[in-house]
C-alpha cells in the first residue's frame, strides 16, 4: 500500500498527472504593459553612457579620476532612495484608488525629470532631477502588481517570457540616445553646431528625446488602460480614515468597465503587519539581494569601460559604451524571449533563477581578466571575446526576475493585496539598489587608489552572489507550491 504524502510538495508532484488547461493572455491590456516596462529602463539607459563624462564635465570629482565611480554611484543611488520611501505607500495606494492613476502619475514625473536633469548644471541639480524620479516613479512595481491582476499560475511565466521585448527596445534605444545624443554640437556640428543652447546644455537632447517618448507612453497608457482592479475607494475616503494609519476596510465602489477577478471582490486590502509572512518575507530576501548584486554589477559595467586602462578599465567612449549596452540588450531580450517559459516549465523557477545569480561569479571575474588582457595586447580580439562572454552571462541573470515575480504573486495572502505585497518587495529591492551602486561604485574607486587592493570591489561582488543564491535556496522549486497551500 502506497501512502501518499501531505507535505507542500505534494501539489507540485502531482500537476504532471492532472496538467491544468493555460489560461488565453488578455493581449488587450499585456501589450500596454509591455509599452509601460519601458519609461524606467529608458530613462536609466539614456543617462549610463554619458554620466561618467558628465561627471567629470561638471568638475566635481576637480580632476580625480578615481572618484568618477564614486559620484556616479551616488547619482544612481539617490533614485532608490527616494523610491525606498515612497514605493511601498504608492503600491498600496493602488490597491484602494486603482493602478492606473498611480502609474500615469509615475510616467508625468519620470518625463519631467529627465528635461530637468538634461537642464542641470550642477551636481546638487542632478541628484535633485534623480530623487523626484525615484519618489514619484511606480511604474514598474505597478506593471508588475497589474500583471499579476490579470493573469494567473498558468499564463503568467509565457506573459513574463513577453517581458524582455520591451526590455530589448528600451535597453537599445536608450543606450543608443545616450551615446549618440550626448554632446550634440561637438559631434554633429553641421547639425547641430550653431544651436546654443545645447552647446550650454550637451546633454539636453538625449534627456529630450526620452522624455518625449515617455510622453508619448502616458497618453497611450491613458486612452487604452483599463483599470485592472475590481473595486475601488475615493480617495477623500482615504484620507479620512487615516489611509497611510490603517488599512481601508469600508466597501468599495465596483467598476463595471474594469477588468473583473471574482475572488478579489470577496477580499479586502489587508494592513502592513498581516502582509508580513515567512513566504513574503523569503521572497522579499530573495528578491533584495538579487537587486543588489544586479544594480552593483550594473553601475560598475560601464565605469569599468570608461575608465583608462592603466587605472583598471578599458578607455572606451560614450558611444562604444552605448553600442555594447545596446547589444547586450538584444541578447539578453532575444534568449529571454525563446527560452525563459520553456525553462520555467522544465526546471521550476527556483531553479532557473538559482543558475542565473550563480551566473554573477565568471562575470565578476572577467572584469580583471579582460583588464589583464587589454594591458598585456590592447584593445584586441581576445579583449572583445572577454566582453562578449560577460554580456552573454548577464542574460542568465535577467531571467531571475520573472521568476521572482512568479514567487510574489504567489506568496501574496490574498488577491487585493497584490500591490502591496509587491510594495514591500519593491522597498527592500530599493534599499539593495542604493546600498549596490553607492557601495559597488565607491569600493572601485577605492580599488583605483594607488597602495589599496585592486580585488576589493571584486571580492564584494562575489560575496553579494553567494549572499543572493543563499536567500534563493529558502523559495520551494515551484511558486505552485505556495499557490496550493493558501
Amino acid at each position: 500500500m502506497i501512502v501518499q504524502q501531505n507535505d507542500e510538495e505534494t501539489p507540485l508532484l502531482q500537476r504532471p498527472e492532472h496538467p491544468k488547461a493555460k489560461t488565453p493572455l488578455p493581449w488587450d491590456q499585456i501589450w500596454i504593459l509591455l509599452l509601460l516596462e519601458m519609461p524606467e529602463i529608458l530613462s536609466a539607459r539614456t543617462l549610463a553612457p554619458f554620466i561618467p563624462q558628465l561627471i567629470r564635465d561638471i568638475g566635481v570629482t576637480h580632476g580625480d579620476e578615481t572618484q568618477v565611480g564614486r559620484y556616479a554611484g551616488i547619482l544612481q543611488s539617490s533614485y532608490y532612495a527616494a523610491h525606498t520611501l515612497t514605493i511601498f505607500h504608492w503600491s498600496q495606494l493602488s490597491d484602494h484608488i486603482g493602478r492606473k492613476p498611480v502609474i500615469l502619475i509615475a510616467l508625468l514625473a519620470v518625463s519631467i525629470s529627465m528635461f530637468s536633469f538634461g537642464l542641470s548644471k550642477t551636481f546638487f541639480a542632478l541628484v535633485v532631477s534623480r530623487v523626484v524620479s525615484g519618489a514619484f516613479d511606480a511604474s514598474d512595481s505597478m506593471v508588475k502588481s497589474t500583471l499579476m491582476d490579470i493573469t494567473d499560475a498558468t499564463n503568467m511565466p509565457k506573459a513574463c517570457s513577453y517581458v524582455p521585448i520591451p526590455w530589448t527596445i528600451a535597453t537599445t534605444i536608450g543606450s543608443l540616445i545616450g551615446g549618440s545624443f550626448s554632446r550634440p554640437a561637438d559631434r554633429f556640428p553641421n547639425i547641430f553646431g550653431r544651436s546654443e543652447l545645447l552647446k550650454t546644455y550637451p546633454y539636453l537632447l538625449p534627456c529630450s528625446i526620452s522624455a518625449l517618448f515617455i510622453s508619448t507612453i502616458w497618453l497611450v497608457t491613458y486612452i487604452r488602460l483599463k483599470e485592472s482592479i475590481s473595486t475601488k475607494t475615493p480617495l477623500w475616503e482615504l484620507i479620512k480614515e487615516g489611509f497611510f494609519g490603517q488599512s481601508y476596510s469600508k466597501p468599495r465602489q465596483s467598476l463595471s468597465n474594469d477588468i473583473v477577478d471574482p475572488g478579489e471582490v470577496k477580499s479586502q486590502p489587508l494592513p502592513l503587519r498581516a502582509l508580513l509572512t515567512s513566504k513574503v518575507l523569503s521572497v522579499t530576501a530573495s528578491y533584495a539581494t538579487t537587486g543588489l548584486f544586479q544594480m552593483g554589477f550594473n553601475s560598475i559595467l560601464p565605469v569599468f569601460y570608461a575608465t583608462p586602462i592603466e587605472l583598471g578599465g578599458l578607455s572606451l567612449d560614450p558611444p562604444r559604451i552605448g553600442a555594447l549596452l545596446a547589444a547586450s540588450g538584444i541578447i539578453q531580450g532575444i534568449f529571454q524571449l525563446l527560452f525563459y517559459a520553456r525553462l520555467n516549465d522544465r526546471f521550476g523557477a527556483r531553479a532557473v533563477h538559482i543558475i542565473g545569480i550563480s551566473s554573477g561569479i565568471p562575470m565578476v571575474i572577467l572584469f580583471p581578466v579582460t583588464n589583464a588582457l587589454a594591458r598585456a595586447f590592447g584593445i584586441g580580439t581576445a579583449v572583445w571575446l572577454c566582453v562578449a562572454v560577460q554580456l552573454t552571462l548577464k542574460t542568465n541573470l535577467i531571467m531571475c526576475f520573472p521568476c521572482i515575480s512568479l514567487f510574489v504573486r504567489a506568496a501574496a495572502p490574498n488577491r487585493a493585496s497584490v500591490g502591496a505585497t509587491n510594495g514591500i518587495a519593491q522597498v527592500a529591492v530599493a534599499v539593495a539598489r542604493i546600498i549596490g551602486p553607492a557601495s559597488a561604485a565607491s569600493i572601485f574607486s577605492y580599488s583605483l587608489q594607488e597602495g589599496h587592493n585592486a580585488w576589493s570591489i571584486y571580492y564584494f561582488m562575489i560575496a553579494a552572489v553567494f549572499l543572493a543564491v543563499g536567500t534563493a535556496l529558502s523559495l520551494p522549486r515551484d511558486p505552485s507550491v505556495w499557490e496550493g497551500s493558501q
